[in-house]
């Protein structure tokens, strides 16, 4: 994960839930990454690296092989955790990232965020929800997402009541 710094901040913060419940989830704070350090950390060897994110006018994806993973040749997935503008601009400062080949959700599942962050379109999920599903892209049925998405829907709920809270007590 490369987190905006604002993100890391956020109440609505879900890449605090995916630290916490996968194995291998590693966190990097940062805006503007140096070329040399951004490097290192998306090519470590015995990787395939892919970076979630969708094929946009902005930043088309390089054309690659579809995605598979392989005993081989296991696969990092690198994943922006920020705004869509914010993940955008990141995306667009770094040729590295821009590099990278893609794996991009075709549908992705209506998003269970909506309660408490607004998105402009209805294929805009959450951090965790991408993230998700591309693992169970990636995965197969060998991944069980329900109990992780179970907590996120705990976690939306939690924030949604407190916002609500605040609101009626006129604290908003």
């Amino acid at each position: 994960m490369l987190q905006h710094p604002q993100e890391q901040r956020q109440a609505k913060n879900s890449v605090a839930l995916l630290r916490l419940s996968l194995a291998h989830c590693e966190v990097v704070i940062g805006e503007r990454f140096a070329p040399a350090a951004l490097q290192a950390l998306l090519q470590r060897p015995g990787r395939d690296t892919r970076l979630l994110y969708p094929d946009v006018p902005a930043a088309p994806a390089p054309s690659v092989p579809a995605v598979t993973a392989t005993v081989d040749a296991p696969l990092r997935l690198v994943v922006l955790d920020a705004t869509w503008r914010k993940s955008l601009r990141m995306l667009l400062e770094h040729p590295a990232l821009l590099a990278l080949p893609r794996l991009s959700l075709d549908t992705p599942v209506p998003t269970r965020y909506r309660a408490i962050r607004a998105a402009r379109r209805a294929d805009q999920v959450s951090t965790l929800e991408a993230t998700v599903q591309a693992l169970a892209m990636l995965e197969g049925p060998a991944f069980d997402a329900a109990p992780l998405l179970d907590a996120f829907g705990r976690f939306v709920a939690g924030v949604a009541a407190r916002q609500q809270q605040l609101a009626s007590s006129g604290h908003a």
